[in-house]
C-alpha cells in the first residue's frame, strides 16, 4: 500500500511539473496522437475526449484512443508523453504484439475474480470457510497474472513513444525528452506497486488459508 501510495505521488508530480512545461513543438496530445497513429498507418482508431484526469487508455474493443481534457487539449510535455503512450498501445494492437493479447484474452476472467474477491475473501475470513478462502486464491493468482502481464506492455508502450515523439520531431532531445521521461518512468511505477500488492496478498490470504486448513 506504502509503495502505491508513492508511486501515486510520483506521477501526480511529475505530470504537475511537466504539464506546466510546453512543448516548442506546440502540438498538443490530440494532435501528436493524430499524427503519431497516421504514421503507423493506423486509420481505425478514434481519437477521443474524456473527463477523467490521468484516466487516459487505449480501449482495444472498441479501438478508441482515450485522452483526459488536460492531455488532449494542450501541448505541454507530459500531454505529449501520455498521448504517445496510449498511441504504443495502439501500434502493440496492430502489430499483434504477444503480451497485449494475452492481457486481452485474461481480461474478462480477470473482471470476475475482481467482482469476487470482496465476498469470498470476507465469507472466507469471518465465518472460517477453507473452500471460500481457496477461491480467494484463485482469485488472487488470476489478478497476479494480470499485473505481470501488463509490466511488459505498458514498458514496451513507454519504449515506443519515447522513440517516436523524437524522431518525429514532436519534441527536442534534451529538456523535453528528459521531461517525457520521467512521465513515462513515473508511470511505470505505479503497474510496478499493482504487482507487488497483487503478489502480497496473494501470500497473506495463502498464509490464512493454510492455518485453518
Amino acid at each position: 500500500m506504502i509503495l502505491g501510495l508513492w508511486a501515486q505521488a510520483r506521477v501526480k508530480s511529475a505530470f504537475g511539473k511537466w504539464s506546466r512545461v510546453e512543448a516548442s513543438s506546440g502540438v498538443t496530445g490530440a494532435d501528436a496522437a493524430r499524427r503519431i497513429l497516421d504514421a503507423a498507418n493506423i486509420r481505425d482508431v478514434e481519437v477521443m475526449e474524456i473527463n477523467d484526469m490521468l484516466g487516459d487508455h487505449y480501449d482495444p474493443t472498441h479501438k478508441r484512443l482515450c485522452l483526459s481534457t488536460d492531455v488532449y487539449r494542450t501541448p505541454s510535455v507530459a500531454a505529449l508523453g501520455i498521448a504517445a503512450h496510449e498511441c504504443g498501445h495502439a501500434i502493440q494492437h496492430q502489430k499483434s504484439y504477444g503480451p497485449l493479447k494475452w492481457r486481452m484474452a485474461i481480461v474478462p476472467v480477470t473482471q470476475i475474480a475482481s467482482q469476487m474477491l470482496p465476498f469470498v475473501v470476507m465469507g472466507g475470513i469471518f465465518f472460517h470457510m477453507t473452500q471460500l478462502l481457496t477461491i480467494g486464491v484463485i482469485c488472487y493468482f488470476v489478478l497476479t497474472v494480470f499485473q505481470l502481464i501488463t509490466l511488459p506492455v505498458e514498458f514496451d508502450a513507454s519504449r515506443r513513444a519515447k522513440i517516436i515523439l523524437q524522431q518525429m520531431g514532436i519534441v527536442r532531445p534534451g529538456e523535453e525528452a528528459g521531461g517525457v521521461n520521467a512521465v513515462l518512468n513515473a508511470a511505470a511505477l505505479t503497474y510496478v506497486a499493482a504487482l507487488v500488492a497483487a503478489i502480497g496478498n496473494l501470500i497473506y490470504l495463502l498464509l490464512i488459508r493454510n492455518q485453518r486448513s
